[in-house]
């Protein structure tokens, strides 16, 4: 029988900031992390005390180009990890949260693994992009340690019993993106930009190409790019321009996607512009003039404009304590160790349980787990491991994005 959670949400408590994961020279590690001080440093505080505590930790980029999903996803999660401390804990037990960073890199991450496991992680909430994630579920299935992913997209981050998702997998993503095109008559002509060296911007591609022809949308255009050539968009943009498409459909990053746009800007090109969840962060691109994102349409799980007295709760909390509103992938997170919370409680779980035995407990209470969160409301799970949850679509109007 299903168990609803009702989740009382506190006020933030005042969060200690500490270093997390590598060095980078990256700017972007200096505009990403200085506020990131709690995590490493308060677990290896507390270590040795004898108090028995439930230890999760996070592998993310919190250096390098992806850092701003990193760094939200340690932001949400350390939001939730204090607030369900303030409120007595997991059966009575406190949390100790410890974030490492892994730069968006598979072999970066493998090596955040380990260190976790040294440091004695029980649980791991991550990782947070999708390469990274498809090689730290080898050993977390080898080790048997429960896992669920805020933000791995690509359907190999979960494809073994213990591993789950906060997030909407890319086939999810590709085909609900067609249907909302189809359903409600955006465009008949659509042209595709899609990074062909990346597994989320690949299999949501590939889904979305499946369901356009059930939805009568013509594909006139498909034009790829690689992480090795990714700055430079004149020719897919003149492509798609050429075929005379009416919607651009961009399933890849923001930061891609703002060069795209600046592109079309450059050749007069306007398109509707539809893209998935990695658009969620395009206003704050750096340099980016944010009037060329007005109308953009993307898949999102969340809108922190929403009248929702979670999210609001949540919105707030972020707020007073990292000064921006957080995106998506911070309400994932926060989700995700709320989650954890929730099958923890159903199993019944105490810290001094093996990792293995953790795991087993879990998998089977998460059957039962029916959640409401910041990110959709009574979520399950399947023995998939996918969520069962609504998309929403939202629009950037004004500067802001809004649920449609």
């Amino acid at each position: 029988m299903k168990k609803a959670l009702s989740l009382l949400l506190v006020g933030a408590m005042t969060l200690s900031l500490a270093a997390c994961g590598s060095n980078s020279d990256d700017s972007a590690a200096t505009d990403s992390t200085t506020a990131e001080e709690s995590t490493t440093t308060e677990a290896s505080d507390s270590e040795g005390s004898g108090e028995a505590v439930f230890r999760i930790g996070g592998i993310g980029p919190t250096t390098g180009s992806a850092a701003v999903y990193g760094t939200a996803v340690e932001r949400g999660a350390q939001i939730a990890v204090d607030e369900i401390n303030a409120a007595g804990g997991i059966n009575g037990y406190q949390i100790e949260f410890n974030f490492q960073d892994d730069e968006n890199d598979a072999e970066r991450s493998v090596n955040a693994y380990n260190t976790l496991k040294d440091w004695g992680m029980q649980i791991l909430m991550g990782t947070v992009t999708s390469t990274p994630c498809v090689a730290v579920v080898e050993n977390t299935h080898e080790d048997n340690m429960f896992q669920i992913t805020p933000s791995g997209t690509a359907v190999e981050c979960i494809q073994y019993p213990n591993a789950y998702r906060m997030c909407f997998s890319d086939p999810n993503q590709g085909t609900e993106s067609a249907k909302y095109i189809g359903e409600n008559g955006l465009a008949s002509t659509v042209a595709v930009i899609y990074d062909s060296s990346d597994v989320y911007s690949t299999g949501i591609y590939e889904a979305f190409a499946e369901e356009a022809a059930n939805q009568g949308i013509e594909i006139v255009n498909v034009a790829a790019f690689t992480a090795d050539n990714n700055t430079d968009f004149s020719v897919q943009v003149q492509q798609a321009r050429d075929a005379g498409a009416e919607l651009l459909f961009m399933p890849f990053y923001y930061t891609e996607a703002s060069l795209v746009l600046a592109e079309c800007n450059s050749q007069g090109y306007e398109p509707i512009f539809f893209g998935c969840d990695g658009m969620d962060g395009i206003l704050a691109v750096e340099n980016f003039d944010t009037a060329l994102a007005e109308d953009l349409m993307y898949l999102a799980p969340f809108v922190a404009t929403s009248e929702d007295e979670q999210v609001q709760s949540f919105v707030t909390a972020y707020q007073e304590a990292y000064d921006e509103v957080p995106n998506q992938f911070a309400a994932d997170a926060y989700d995700s160790i709320y989650v954890i919370k929730a099958a923890l409680e159903g199993a019944g779980a105490t810290p001094d349980m093996s990792v293995s035995d953790l795991c087993d407990a879990m998998t089977a209470a998460m059957a039962d787990v029916t959640y409401s969160g910041v990110t959709g409301k009574d979520i399950t799970w399947g023995e998939d491991g996918e969520p069962n949850k609504a998309p929403l679509v939202l629009q950037i109007k004004d500067g802001v994005a809004v649920e449609l």
